[in-house]
């Protein structure tokens, strides 16, 4: 609906308005603003009690409404209200929720308002409604910059506490490695119990932004996930609740369908080892394959590579015997072998392989007598689950 002429005038101050709209402020006393509003304040959810103790509230709110009632007399539009940066940076300090304290801030709105009305005479009716519209926009101007100035310090306290807590993670990670001591200091600082088991991930390269998106959907789930930068890889870890049917459980698994490293640490103790494997489980990862790397899936993998970077070839003489065979001998055997290395059982594999158990397991005795290990007995077959992986 579009205003008449007659409505809009109604409620814009006019050019008589200005001296009686100051002797109506003029007789507002800040004092008795200020304790109707710490009785009102003493009801809202999150000041009942207060966190601010009673004399803060009550010199801060004084100084609020000297400052209000000045804009109001004013008769201009609201500017910098100084005393809405102290109130926001030390409600944030207090712990004060960002909802309450608004509340907290439209009670000026109403104590003002009472009181307004409260002294006006009849005659004073229409003054009242012109100027309706400066004291809603004197007040939420000034909840507008206290907002802010809210906003800002948390922001300021949240990167604070990050900073903090990526120097206690970092320490974690330090060389030489800290004491037992300071270990148990550093995971009272996190909110870690010192033996609390730690579940552990690690990605690398172009990997690595999948996993952060995990991460910030434990963060919007309420769980505490911390992270660290190991050299190339992007370290998550986060204590390893059960909690079947929750979000954090279904995250959790969801983590298994990522391309990361993952292991265990059973307390902060052993959480820079724990690390190390996931990243290094992480680095075995070949292109195209999916899933995380689990020590079960990447043990041999793993070991391959640390016997390879010693000088040991594994394999050289098992690969030499073979070659002696003819190649459709070559591949039946080494079929054999590997077959029955994944399954522990020459029926089993006789089945994958579509031959009779006996050709399996004659197959397999002629490979033992050709390379000299015998994939039947576990710590000869253990060199071929390894040089294989």
């Amino acid at each position: 609906m579009v205003d008449s002429p007659e409505r809009t005038l109604l409620a814009t101050p006019v050019a008589g308005d200005h001296r009686r709209w100051q002797r109506l402020i003029n007789e507002l006393n800040p004092d008795e603003l200020t304790e109707t509003f710490l009785t009102r304040v003493a009801l809202i959810p999150g000041y009942d009690p207060s966190p601010v103790p009673l004399g803060e509230l009550r010199r801060t709110g004084r100084l609020t409404f000297r400052a209000l009632l000045d804009e109001l007399a004013s008769d201009e539009e609201p500017g910098a209200i100084a005393i809405a940066h102290e109130i926001g940076v030390s409600r944030a300090r207090s712990g004060v929720a960002i909802d309450a304290l608004v509340t907290a801030i439209r009670q000026d709105f109403t104590v003002l308002w009472e009181s307004l009305t409260r002294i006006a005479r009849a005659s004073d009716a229409e003054l009242i409604v012109r100027h309706t519209g400066n004291v809603l926009s004197t007040v939420e101007a000034f909840a507008t910059q206290t907002q802010s100035a809210y906003v800002a310090e948390r922001q300021r306290m949240r990167d604070a506490e990050a900073s903090v807590r990526r120097g206690l993670i970092a320490t974690v990670f330090q060389d030489p490695a800290p004491s037992t001591e300071q270990l148990t200091r550093i995971a009272a600082d996190l909110g870690l119990p010192f033996t609390a088991p730690l579940a552990v991930a690690a990605a690398t390269g172009e990997d690595i932004p999948a996993l952060r998106v995990l991460i910030a959907e434990f963060d919007r789930a309420g769980d505490a996930v911390f992270t660290h930068h190991l050299g190339d890889a992007l370290i998550m870890f986060r204590r390893d609740t059960r909690l079947p049917g929750t979000r954090t459980e279904h995250l959790a698994q969801d983590l298994f369908s990522l391309r990361v490293g993952v292991g265990q640490a059973d307390g902060v103790g052993e959480l820079r080892a724990a690390a190390l494997t996931a990243r290094d489980l992480s680095r075995l990862l070949a292109a195209g394959e999916t899933g995380a790397m689990t020590w079960r899936r990447g043990w041999a993998r793993l070991a391959a590579g640390h016997l390879l970077s010693s000088g040991n070839s594994i394999l050289a003489d098992v690969r030499g015997a073979l070659d002696a065979c003819g190649p459709a001998e070559r591949v039946r055997l080494e079929e054999a072998a590997r077959s029955y290395l994944a399954t522990g059982s020459v029926a089993e594999s006789a089945a994958e392989l579509f031959c009779h158990r006996n050709t399996l397991s004659n197959r397999l005795r002629r490979f033992a007598e050709l390379t000299g290990v015998d994939p039947t007995i576990p710590a000869e077959a253990a060199r071929l689950v390894v040089g294989w992986a």
